[in-house]
Protein backbone atom coordinates (compact mmCIF):
# COMPACT_ATOMS: atom_id res chain seq x y z
CA UNK A 1 0.00 0.00 0.00
CA UNK A 2 1.13 3.53 -0.76
CA UNK A 3 2.26 5.71 2.13
CA UNK A 4 1.37 9.40 2.33
CA UNK A 5 2.58 12.53 4.04
CA UNK A 6 1.32 14.14 7.24
CA UNK A 7 -0.25 17.55 7.69
CA UNK A 8 3.06 18.47 9.34
CA UNK A 9 5.00 17.64 6.18
CA UNK A 10 2.53 19.64 4.10
CA UNK A 11 2.81 22.64 6.42
CA UNK A 12 6.62 22.50 6.35
CA UNK A 13 6.68 22.27 2.53
CA UNK A 14 4.23 25.15 2.11
CA UNK A 15 6.23 27.25 4.61
CA UNK A 16 9.49 26.58 2.80
CA UNK A 17 8.01 27.47 -0.59
CA UNK A 18 6.40 30.65 0.73
CA UNK A 19 9.66 31.73 2.41
CA UNK A 20 11.58 31.03 -0.80
CA UNK A 21 9.22 33.13 -2.92
CA UNK A 22 9.16 35.96 -0.36
CA UNK A 23 12.94 36.19 0.03
CA UNK A 24 13.98 35.56 -3.61
CA UNK A 25 11.10 37.13 -5.51
CA UNK A 26 10.91 34.03 -7.70
CA UNK A 27 7.88 31.81 -8.09
CA UNK A 28 8.14 28.22 -6.89
CA UNK A 29 5.69 25.53 -8.03
CA UNK A 30 7.52 22.55 -6.52
CA UNK A 31 9.55 22.15 -3.33
CA UNK A 32 11.38 19.29 -1.61
CA UNK A 33 11.77 18.76 2.12
CA UNK A 34 13.27 15.95 4.18
CA UNK A 35 10.88 14.27 6.61
CA UNK A 36 12.06 13.20 10.09
CA UNK A 37 11.99 9.62 8.80
CA UNK A 38 14.63 10.58 6.23
CA UNK A 39 12.29 10.24 3.24
CA UNK A 40 12.28 13.16 0.82
CA UNK A 41 8.92 14.75 0.05
CA UNK A 42 8.50 16.71 -3.17
CA UNK A 43 5.30 18.72 -2.99
CA UNK A 44 3.39 20.57 -5.66
CA UNK A 45 2.64 24.17 -4.66
CA UNK A 46 -0.86 25.55 -5.17
CA UNK A 47 -2.82 28.76 -4.58
CA UNK A 48 0.22 31.05 -4.68
CA UNK A 49 -0.47 34.62 -3.52
CA UNK A 50 2.40 37.08 -3.52
CA UNK A 51 2.64 40.50 -1.94
CA UNK A 52 5.43 42.93 -1.12
CA UNK A 53 5.83 41.81 2.48
CA UNK A 54 4.17 38.40 2.49
CA UNK A 55 3.59 35.28 0.41
CA UNK A 56 1.10 32.49 0.97
CA UNK A 57 0.71 29.14 -0.77
CA UNK A 58 -0.63 25.67 -0.13
CA UNK A 59 0.17 21.98 -0.41
CA UNK A 60 -2.62 19.46 -0.90
CA UNK A 61 -2.55 16.67 1.68
CA UNK A 62 -1.93 13.23 0.22
CA UNK A 63 -2.60 10.56 2.82
CA UNK A 64 -1.62 7.71 0.52
CA UNK A 65 -3.80 4.66 1.05
CA UNK A 66 -4.61 5.61 4.64
CA UNK A 67 -8.23 6.74 5.03
CA UNK A 68 -8.07 10.17 6.63
CA UNK A 69 -10.48 13.09 6.62
CA UNK A 70 -7.64 15.52 5.86
CA UNK A 71 -6.64 13.79 2.62
CA UNK A 72 -7.19 16.26 -0.21
CA UNK A 73 -7.26 19.30 2.10
CA UNK A 74 -5.13 22.31 1.25
CA UNK A 75 -2.58 22.96 4.02
CA UNK A 76 -1.37 26.55 3.64
CA UNK A 77 1.37 28.77 4.98
CA UNK A 78 1.62 32.55 5.02
CA UNK A 79 5.13 33.91 5.56
CA UNK A 80 5.54 37.59 6.45
CA UNK A 81 8.49 39.89 6.94
CA UNK A 82 8.54 41.32 10.45
CA UNK A 83 9.49 44.96 11.02
CA UNK A 84 12.00 44.27 13.75
CA UNK A 85 15.36 42.67 13.00
CA UNK A 86 16.03 39.83 15.38
CA UNK A 87 19.48 39.00 16.63
CA UNK A 88 20.95 35.73 15.43
CA UNK A 89 20.84 33.14 18.22
CA UNK A 90 21.57 29.45 18.50
CA UNK A 91 17.85 28.95 18.88
CA UNK A 92 15.97 29.98 15.75
CA UNK A 93 12.74 30.47 17.73
CA UNK A 94 13.10 34.25 17.90
CA UNK A 95 13.84 34.48 14.18
CA UNK A 96 10.98 32.32 12.98
CA UNK A 97 7.65 32.79 14.78
CA UNK A 98 5.08 30.07 14.13
CA UNK A 99 1.35 30.27 14.78
CA UNK A 100 -1.93 28.92 13.46
CA UNK A 101 -4.60 30.80 11.55
CA UNK A 102 -8.00 29.98 10.11
CA UNK A 103 -8.83 26.28 10.20
CA UNK A 104 -6.03 25.32 12.59
CA UNK A 105 -7.29 24.37 16.02
CA UNK A 106 -6.33 26.01 19.29
CA UNK A 107 -5.66 24.12 22.52
CA UNK A 108 -8.09 24.85 25.36
CA UNK A 109 -7.34 21.98 27.75
CA UNK A 110 -4.12 20.71 29.38
CA UNK A 111 -2.41 17.41 28.67
CA UNK A 112 -1.80 17.81 24.94
CA UNK A 113 1.40 18.28 22.97
CA UNK A 114 1.05 22.08 23.09
CA UNK A 115 0.14 24.22 26.11
CA UNK A 116 -3.27 25.83 26.51
CA UNK A 117 -3.62 28.82 24.19
CA UNK A 118 -1.22 27.59 21.53
CA UNK A 119 -2.19 26.63 18.02
CA UNK A 120 -2.55 22.86 17.66
CA UNK A 121 0.68 22.53 15.70
CA UNK A 122 2.62 19.76 17.41
CA UNK A 123 6.28 20.08 18.29
CA UNK A 124 7.65 17.90 15.49
CA UNK A 125 5.84 19.84 12.73
CA UNK A 126 7.03 23.06 14.38
CA UNK A 127 10.60 21.80 14.24
CA UNK A 128 10.12 20.79 10.59
CA UNK A 129 8.73 24.21 9.67
CA UNK A 130 11.53 26.01 11.50
CA UNK A 131 14.21 23.85 9.91
CA UNK A 132 12.95 24.29 6.34
CA UNK A 133 12.36 28.05 6.66
CA UNK A 134 15.77 28.51 8.32
CA UNK A 135 17.33 26.73 5.35
CA UNK A 136 15.82 29.35 3.01
CA UNK A 137 16.99 32.18 5.30
CA UNK A 138 20.51 30.76 5.16
CA UNK A 139 20.33 30.31 1.39
CA UNK A 140 19.31 33.94 0.86
CA UNK A 141 21.45 35.33 3.71
CA UNK A 142 18.35 36.81 5.30
CA UNK A 143 19.03 37.82 8.92
CA UNK A 144 15.69 39.30 9.91
CA UNK A 145 12.64 37.79 11.53
CA UNK A 146 9.78 36.00 9.83
CA UNK A 147 6.26 35.16 10.83
CA UNK A 148 4.88 31.80 9.66
CA UNK A 149 1.12 31.31 9.88
CA UNK A 150 -0.31 27.89 9.05
CA UNK A 151 -3.93 27.89 7.92
CA UNK A 152 -6.36 25.37 6.44
CA UNK A 153 -9.34 26.84 4.52
CA UNK A 154 -11.54 23.78 5.17
CA UNK A 155 -10.06 23.04 8.58
CA UNK A 156 -12.95 24.05 10.80
CA UNK A 157 -15.40 21.84 8.91
CA UNK A 158 -12.96 18.92 8.75
CA UNK A 159 -12.35 19.11 12.50
CA UNK A 160 -15.95 18.05 13.15
CA UNK A 161 -14.98 14.60 11.83
CA UNK A 162 -11.93 14.28 14.09
CA UNK A 163 -11.29 13.78 17.82
CA UNK A 164 -10.40 17.47 18.24
CA UNK A 165 -13.72 18.63 19.76
CA UNK A 166 -13.42 15.85 22.38
CA UNK A 167 -9.84 16.86 23.15
CA UNK A 168 -10.67 20.52 23.68
CA UNK A 169 -9.07 21.69 20.43
CA UNK A 170 -11.37 24.30 18.93
CA UNK A 171 -11.59 26.03 15.57
CA UNK A 172 -9.92 23.53 13.27
CA UNK A 173 -7.70 20.54 12.71
CA UNK A 174 -4.32 19.75 14.24
CA UNK A 175 -1.04 19.84 12.38
CA UNK A 176 0.44 16.49 13.29
CA UNK A 177 3.07 13.87 12.57
CA UNK A 178 6.17 12.48 14.24
CA UNK A 179 7.81 10.92 11.19
CA UNK A 180 6.30 13.08 8.46
CA UNK A 181 4.98 9.91 6.83
CA UNK A 182 1.46 8.45 6.95
CA UNK A 183 1.59 4.67 7.11
CA UNK A 184 -1.58 3.24 5.56
CA UNK A 185 -4.15 1.60 7.83
CA UNK A 186 -1.89 2.11 10.83
CA UNK A 187 -3.46 1.11 14.14
CA UNK A 188 -0.79 3.23 15.80
CA UNK A 189 -2.73 6.41 15.02
CA UNK A 190 -5.73 5.09 16.96
CA UNK A 191 -3.55 3.98 19.87
CA UNK A 192 -1.84 7.38 19.91
CA UNK A 193 -5.23 9.08 20.14
CA UNK A 194 -6.30 6.83 23.02
CA UNK A 195 -3.05 7.65 24.81
CA UNK A 196 -3.60 11.39 24.28
CA UNK A 197 -7.09 11.21 25.80
CA UNK A 198 -5.83 9.21 28.77
CA UNK A 199 -2.89 11.55 29.32
CA UNK A 200 -5.17 14.56 29.13
CA UNK A 201 -7.53 13.07 31.70
CA UNK A 202 -4.58 12.34 34.00
CA UNK A 203 -3.20 15.87 33.54
CA UNK A 204 -6.50 17.23 34.82
CA UNK A 205 -5.82 15.50 38.13
CA UNK A 206 -8.06 12.45 37.91
CA UNK A 207 -6.84 8.98 38.88
CA UNK A 208 -9.98 7.23 37.59
CA UNK A 209 -11.25 7.01 34.03
CA UNK A 210 -14.32 5.71 32.20
CA UNK A 211 -13.67 3.80 28.99
CA UNK A 212 -15.99 2.58 26.25
CA UNK A 213 -15.24 0.93 22.90
CA UNK A 214 -17.39 3.46 21.06
CA UNK A 215 -20.33 5.83 20.87
CA UNK A 216 -22.92 3.16 21.67
CA UNK A 217 -21.53 2.76 25.17
CA UNK A 218 -21.73 6.50 25.75
CA UNK A 219 -25.30 6.63 24.46
CA UNK A 220 -26.32 3.69 26.67
CA UNK A 221 -25.04 5.37 29.84
CA UNK A 222 -26.84 8.58 28.93
CA UNK A 223 -30.08 6.78 28.12
CA UNK A 224 -30.07 4.27 30.99
CA UNK A 225 -28.61 6.30 33.83
CA UNK A 226 -28.71 9.93 32.69
CA UNK A 227 -24.94 10.18 32.88
CA UNK A 228 -23.03 12.01 30.19
CA UNK A 229 -19.84 10.08 29.46
CA UNK A 230 -18.74 12.46 26.69
CA UNK A 231 -15.45 12.93 28.52
CA UNK A 232 -14.75 9.22 28.66
CA UNK A 233 -12.10 7.58 26.51
CA UNK A 234 -13.06 5.64 23.40
CA UNK A 235 -10.81 2.62 23.25
CA UNK A 236 -12.13 1.13 19.99
CA UNK A 237 -11.12 -2.55 19.87
CA UNK A 238 -7.96 -2.03 21.95
CA UNK A 239 -9.24 -2.91 25.40
CA UNK A 240 -6.03 -4.60 26.56
CA UNK A 241 -3.72 -1.88 25.26
CA UNK A 242 -5.92 0.78 26.84
CA UNK A 243 -5.64 -0.97 30.21
CA UNK A 244 -1.86 -1.06 29.83
CA UNK A 245 -1.62 2.63 28.95
CA UNK A 246 -3.96 3.70 31.75
CA UNK A 247 -1.98 1.70 34.32
CA UNK A 248 1.31 3.15 33.07
CA UNK A 249 -0.09 6.67 33.40
CA UNK A 250 -0.97 6.02 37.04
CA UNK A 251 -4.73 5.59 36.94
CA UNK A 252 -6.01 3.72 39.97
CA UNK A 253 -9.39 2.62 38.63
CA UNK A 254 -11.30 2.23 35.39
CA UNK A 255 -14.92 1.67 34.39
CA UNK A 256 -15.39 -0.24 31.14
CA UNK A 257 -18.87 0.06 29.61
CA UNK A 258 -19.59 -1.90 26.45
CA UNK A 259 -22.00 -3.81 24.27
CA UNK A 260 -22.14 -7.59 24.71
CA UNK A 261 -20.88 -8.03 21.15
CA UNK A 262 -17.52 -6.62 22.22
CA UNK A 263 -17.29 -7.59 25.86
CA UNK A 264 -18.28 -11.24 25.49
CA UNK A 265 -14.98 -11.71 23.66
CA UNK A 266 -13.17 -10.41 26.73
CA UNK A 267 -14.85 -13.25 28.66
CA UNK A 268 -12.69 -15.55 26.52
CA UNK A 269 -9.49 -13.59 27.15
CA UNK A 270 -9.55 -11.69 23.84
CA UNK A 271 -8.24 -8.17 24.48
CA UNK A 272 -8.31 -6.90 20.90
CA UNK A 273 -11.95 -7.31 19.94
CA UNK A 274 -11.62 -6.71 16.20
CA UNK A 275 -13.11 -9.61 14.25
CA UNK A 276 -9.81 -10.26 12.51
CA UNK A 277 -8.25 -11.08 15.89
CA UNK A 278 -10.87 -13.65 16.82
CA UNK A 279 -14.60 -14.19 17.01
CA UNK A 280 -15.84 -16.72 19.55
CA UNK A 281 -18.95 -14.83 20.68
CA UNK A 282 -21.48 -17.59 20.08
CA UNK A 283 -19.15 -20.36 21.27
CA UNK A 284 -18.64 -18.54 24.56
CA UNK A 285 -22.33 -17.79 25.02
CA UNK A 286 -23.19 -21.41 24.20
CA UNK A 287 -20.61 -22.69 26.70
CA UNK A 288 -21.93 -20.39 29.42
CA UNK A 289 -25.49 -21.49 28.57
CA UNK A 290 -24.49 -25.14 28.99
CA UNK A 291 -23.00 -24.34 32.38
CA UNK A 292 -26.31 -22.80 33.43
CA UNK A 293 -28.27 -25.86 32.19
CA UNK A 294 -29.97 -24.22 29.22
CA UNK A 295 -31.87 -26.70 27.04
CA UNK A 296 -29.56 -28.37 24.49
CA UNK A 297 -31.73 -27.44 21.52
CA UNK A 298 -31.64 -23.77 22.56
CA UNK A 299 -27.86 -23.97 22.94
CA UNK A 300 -27.69 -25.16 19.33
CA UNK A 301 -29.81 -22.17 18.33
CA UNK A 302 -27.35 -19.86 20.11
CA UNK A 303 -24.48 -21.38 18.13
CA UNK A 304 -26.38 -20.59 14.92
CA UNK A 305 -27.10 -16.96 15.90
CA UNK A 306 -25.63 -14.17 13.80
CA UNK A 307 -25.77 -11.50 16.50
CA UNK A 308 -25.35 -11.53 20.26
CA UNK A 309 -28.69 -9.73 20.60
CA UNK A 310 -30.37 -12.81 19.08
CA UNK A 311 -28.58 -15.01 21.61
CA UNK A 312 -29.71 -12.77 24.48
CA UNK A 313 -33.29 -13.11 23.25
CA UNK A 314 -33.04 -16.92 23.39
CA UNK A 315 -31.58 -16.81 26.89
CA UNK A 316 -34.33 -14.44 27.99
CA UNK A 317 -37.01 -16.76 26.60
CA UNK A 318 -35.43 -19.62 28.57
CA UNK A 319 -35.38 -17.57 31.76
CA UNK A 320 -31.61 -17.96 31.97
CA UNK A 321 -30.34 -14.58 30.79
CA UNK A 322 -29.41 -13.22 34.22
CA UNK A 323 -27.53 -16.37 35.25
CA UNK A 324 -25.58 -16.57 31.99
CA UNK A 325 -24.76 -12.87 31.96
CA UNK A 326 -23.63 -12.87 35.58
CA UNK A 327 -21.25 -15.73 34.84
CA UNK A 328 -20.03 -13.96 31.69
CA UNK A 329 -19.30 -10.90 33.80
CA UNK A 330 -17.28 -13.02 36.22
CA UNK A 331 -15.13 -14.19 33.32
CA UNK A 332 -14.82 -10.67 31.89
CA UNK A 333 -13.65 -9.33 35.25
CA UNK A 334 -11.21 -12.21 35.62
CA UNK A 335 -9.45 -11.33 32.36
CA UNK A 336 -9.61 -7.57 32.92
CA UNK A 337 -7.97 -8.00 36.32
CA UNK A 338 -5.45 -10.41 34.86
CA UNK A 339 -4.46 -7.83 32.24
CA UNK A 340 -4.25 -5.06 34.83
CA UNK A 341 -1.95 -7.25 36.92
CA UNK A 342 -2.75 -5.55 40.19
CA UNK A 343 -1.84 -2.13 38.84
CA UNK A 344 -5.40 -0.86 38.65
CA UNK A 345 -8.94 -1.79 39.74
CA UNK A 346 -11.41 -2.31 36.87
CA UNK A 347 -15.20 -2.40 37.02
CA UNK A 348 -17.46 -3.24 34.11
CA UNK A 349 -21.02 -2.77 32.82
CA UNK A 350 -22.30 -4.81 29.86
CA UNK A 351 -25.48 -4.07 27.94
CA UNK A 352 -27.48 -4.94 24.82
CA UNK A 353 -29.25 -2.36 22.69
CA UNK A 354 -32.65 -4.05 22.95
CA UNK A 355 -32.39 -5.44 26.47
CA UNK A 356 -30.49 -2.71 28.30
CA UNK A 357 -28.10 -3.59 31.12
CA UNK A 358 -27.21 -7.27 31.16
CA UNK A 359 -24.69 -7.41 33.99
CA UNK A 360 -22.36 -5.29 36.07
CA UNK A 361 -19.37 -6.07 38.23
CA UNK A 362 -19.77 -6.16 42.00
CA UNK A 363 -18.42 -2.68 42.74
CA UNK A 364 -19.60 -0.88 39.61
CA UNK A 365 -22.11 1.05 41.74
CA UNK A 366 -19.21 3.04 43.21
CA UNK A 367 -18.81 4.66 39.82
CA UNK A 368 -22.21 6.29 39.98
CA UNK A 369 -20.99 8.15 43.05
CA UNK A 370 -17.82 9.20 41.24
CA UNK A 371 -19.80 10.35 38.22
CA UNK A 372 -22.07 12.36 40.46
CA UNK A 373 -19.09 14.30 41.79
CA UNK A 374 -18.57 15.84 38.35
CA UNK A 375 -21.92 17.53 37.70
CA UNK A 376 -20.65 20.12 35.26
CA UNK A 377 -18.19 17.99 33.31
CA UNK A 378 -18.81 14.32 33.70
CA UNK A 379 -16.29 11.66 32.82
Amino acid sequence: MRYGFTTGSCAAAASKAAAYMLLTGKEKTEITIETPKGILYTAQIEDIRRGECEVSCGVRKDGGDDPDVTTGALICARVRLLDEVAEKTENETKLIQIDGGTGVGRVTRPGLDQPVGNAAINHVPREMIRKEVAEICSLTDYRGALSVEIFVPEGEKLAEQTFNPRLGITGGISILGTTGIVEPMSSQAILDTICVELRQRRAEGYDYVAVSPGNYGLEFMQRAYGYNLDKSVKCSNYIGRTIDMAAELGFQSMLLTGHIGKLIKVAGGIMDTHSREGDCRMELLAAFAVKECVNTDRVREILDCVTTEEAVRILTEEGKCRQVMDYAMERICYYLEKRAGGRMKIECIMYANEFGELARSKEADVWFTLLGLEPERQI
